[in-house]
């Protein structure tokens, strides 16, 4: 074996010595090169996570603060108010749903009525009652979706409100001819009662100009709140419904009023609770305090009623 000269002992030293250094410098190069990468990569998913954080408060915030506009607009400050609009839109429709379908089972036209009231004066009392108590619940309740109108699109929300509202005092006025009805044939026999309602029909009251109101006002009234996105389009829908429930006295039940009904449930029940709940959620002994006394005040409404 040939031994290596010093000197080409030490070239091969310088060039080991040489390679490890390149070898070195290259690493810190490259480790330099992907700890910015990786640095860069992470701002700029960091930035990103800003934007959609910022953009999803963006509008969030514009949801809570149309919601807010359109539940302001029935807070304390306001007519009806909260807690009157709510229980208007919760309870109104469903009366008018129980009453329609107590008197389903007769005929809707009045002599058919007249003598199922001779027959179930019971059923028919409560039938005709629970839709009364619905027509007369249902204003603030009107009002209140007018109100929530009114912010984005109030002319449709003025109009269909108060043509609305003009109708509910027709029918008003048609449940007071309802009740002389049935008390005469109460008192006097069908047949008289029969030939009152008949013969009168076509006779000239003021109300009768306000019948066509509502049947135009039910339109106008969903159309806006569609529009206005108060309601959905199905809601909306459902509530322009009420344009094809009968009017006038002694109109009983038919499909129809069944479905006008059932559709004025869908679009103003869920309505009443969104109004109640938010955007500021009263605590539950409030909500107890608020139900006790309204039976208290409905209670002693119907006691002095009663006294004449």
């Amino acid at each position: 074996m040939i031994a290596k000269s010093p000197k080409v002992r030490c070239d091969e030293i310088e060039a080991k010595l040489l390679s490890a250094n390149l070898f070195r410098c290259l690493r810190r190069r490259w480790m330099s090169w992907a700890g910015a990468a990786a640095l860069q990569q992470s701002m700029l998913t960091r930035q990103a996570a800003v934007r959609s954080t910022l953009w999803m408060d963006k509008h969030t915030r514009s949801g809570i603060l149309r919601e807010t506009e359109r539940v302001g607009s029935n807070g304390p400050g306001s007519f009806p108010g909260r807690w009157l609009g709510a229980t208007s839109l919760i309870f109104a429709p469903p009366l008018l749903l129980t009453g329609i379908l107590l008197r389903m089972q007769f005929h809707y036209f009045f002599p058919q009525q007249l003598a199922a009231y001779t027959s179930h004066p019971e059923l028919m009392t409560a039938a005709y009652n629970c839709f009364l108590a619905g027509n007369i619940l249902l204003w603030p309740a009107v009002v209140s979706v007018a109100n929530m109108v009114s912010t984005n699109r109030p002319g449709w929300g003025i109009w269909g409100g108060s043509f609305v509202i003009f109708g509910l005092f027709a029918r008003t006025f048609h449940a007071g001819a309802d009740y002389l009805a049935f008390q005469i044939a109460r008192i006097d026999g069908v047949q008289l009662a029969t030939k009152t309602i008949a013969s009168s029909y076509g006779s000239f009251h003021v109300v009768s100009s306000l019948n066509a109101t509502i049947l135009l006002g039910w339109i106008l009234l969903a159309v806006g709140a569609y529009l206005s996105r108060t309601l959905g389009l199905i809601q909306s829908a459902a509530l322009g419904l009420m344009s094809a429930l009968m009017m006038g006295v002694l109109k009983g039940s038919s499909i129809v009023s069944v479905i006008s009904t059932a559709g004025l449930c869908i679009a103003f029940v869920p309505l009443g609770f969104r109004l109640l709940c938010t955007p500021n959620r009263p605590p539950l002994r409030t909500l107890i305090r608020g139900a006790g006394i309204g039976l208290l005040l409905i209670a002693a409404l119907f006691y002095f009623g009663q006294l004449g």
